[in-house]
């Protein structure tokens, strides 16, 4: 049975439709079948909504149309009244539609030849391939709409501008990418674009695309969950780092379950055999080397976490966006006897929290043991607080004189759990190997929501009980990070 008329479009359905039709029928009909927004997702969006109401300060003077989404008619008459207006320099979230296609534009700013410059806002630090069809839409309705627009652009955070304390210098912290000659070249190709997604939008069923690397490209789709929940458990794509090639020669093959795999199929490196393996026989494998290599460390053992954030609008002076700021570490240390200790930091203050962090971390990791951490992520990091510090360069460097051990690549050559399910992330790795120790029963429960707390944290208006309750939640977070270390290093240990 055909649908009738499709709805009506948006730019955000369009880009829907760009990545997979079946999405797009689902944002339309089905956004039951979403999946929920977690807290990391909804602190990006925040963060991307802080930078939008920022960048409207380029343009003293502008108009905001304060219309919802669910509003749009009174948003295109707001927009319709306010453009003759000469003394208006710019319109913020501009409303209008054309062929059926409503958008908001972040910012619509008259320019001085009549014509007009359309803004699209975005947190990042550059202009990415996803950002010009985002563009190329709205670009496409405002000419539809007799708009005359002499520029479009994507306005982005400058990766190289320093913050120097007080207000923002709006002119440094933005760049402004003109991508109009581009986008021109491709205007003509965006009717038929939108013809195939009506098409499908007016199919009494959700179009049947099978799943595949469009689902989290360029962004995880809503509807990932809905789309894989018939998946097999041990699904080929959870071979890890699985090229296309390879994923093609499997689908070519028939094969969507790892325990389909032959033993001799070809163009599978060292690890995803052993993932195909360990599947196949239901078995984890673990080799005597890990065991081996566990038993040379230097005691007392530091199990070493760091907490950072990494704000895209800079809060420290000498800072850019999005530079990575440790605030906290949390450290386990085990004796020769079996004795384990715990001793943490999380930067009490509204100031830098590098140099605080660097002196207490070296403090507490003195001048021997071996410092497990799992991944490069902590290295990375003192490599970047002795650039920052020359003072303390020497002894930050120290730490990394052979005293690093880093897990994660010991466990990804050496074992293997069925229930790793593809993944060596501490999160993946911890239920397989240790049952009875996990996450759920914190508040705090992973880095970028870490990051948020500490975000809020740190912002003048937050109330004493709220920060209270996030510097509880951050600490009992970093420290469950280096017990679940401590307590895979035990179980690996044993396992010889």
């Amino acid at each position: 049975m055909n649908r009738g008329k499709p709805p009506l479009l948006s730019k955000s359905r369009f880009l829907a439709g760009l990545q997979c039709h079946k999405r797009l029928y689902f944002e339309c009909f089905r956004r039951d079948l979403a999946d929920p927004v977690g807290e990391a997702q909804q602190a990006i969006f925040d963060m991307g909504t802080r930078v939008g109401q920022l960048a409207r300060e380029l343009y003293p003077g502008g108009a905001l149309i304060d219309c919802d989404h669910f509003h749009h008619n009174e948003a295109v008459a707001s927009t319709r009244a306010m453009l003759p207006d000469s003394s208006v320099p710019a319109i913020f979230e501009a409303g209008f539609r054309y062929d059926d296609v409503r958008v908001r534009i972040d910012i619509l700013a008259r320019a001085d030849d009549g014509k007009f410059d359309l803004l699209e806002v975005k947190s990042g630090t550059s202009t990415k391939k996803e950002h010009r069809p985002d563009v190329g839409v709205q670009l496409y309705v405002l000419e539809g709409c007799g708009v005359p627009v002499g520029r479009a652009a994507v306005a982005h955070l400058n990766r190289e501008y320093v913050y120097p304390g007080g207000d923002y210098d709006l002119d440094e912290l933005f760049s402004v990418d003109d991508i109009t000659d581009e986008l021109r070249e491709k205007q003509a190709d965006i009717p038929s674009a939108l013809e195939e997604m009506r098409l499908a939008l007016q199919c009494p069923e959700p179009p049947d695309v099978k799943a595949g690397k469009h689902c989290s490209k360029p962004f995880t789709c809503p509807f990932y969950g809905h789309c894989h929940v018939d998946e097999p458990e041990h699904h080929v794509s959870r071979l890890p780092r699985a090229s296309q090639k390879l994923l093609q020669l499997l689908e070519d093959a028939g094969i969507e379950d790892i325990r389909d795999i032959a033993a001799d199929f070809e163009g599978l490196n060292d690890v995803q055999r052993r993932v195909r393996d360990c599947v196949v026989s239901d078995l984890p494998f673990v080799d005597a080397a890990l065991a081996e290599s566990l038993g040379q460390l230097e005691y007392p053992v530091h199990f070493l976490d760091f907490e950072t954030f990494n704000p895209a609008l800079p809060v420290h002076v000498g800072t850019r966006p999005y530079q990575i700021i440790p605030f906290q570490w949390s450290d386990h240390i085990l004796d020769q006897d079996g004795n384990l200790s715990h001793e943490e930091f999380l930067h009490d203050g509204f100031d830098d929290p590098r140099e605080p962090f660097a002196r207490s971390l070296l403090k507490a990791l003195g001048t021997s043991g071996s410092i497990i951490v799992y991944s490069s992520f902590e290295e990375i990091r003192i490599r970047e607080l002795a650039d920052t510090l020359p003072g303390l360069s020497g002894d930050l460097l120290a730490l990394l004189d052979g005293r690093i051990v880093d897990l994660l690549p010991l466990i990804r050559d050496n074992c293997y759990h069925p229930e790793f399910h593809g993944s060596f992330s501490i999160k993946s790795v911890l239920p397989a190997l240790v049952p009875d120790l996990g996450y759920g029963d914190l508040e705090i429960r992973e880095g970028v929501v870490a990051s948020a707390a500490y975000a809020e944290i740190v912002q003048s208006g937050t109330a004493p009980e709220r920060r209270e309750a996030l510097r509880t939640g951050l600490l009992a977070y970093c420290k469950r990070d280096t017990e679940a270390m401590v307590r895979l290093f035990e179980t690996l240990r044993r396992s010889h």
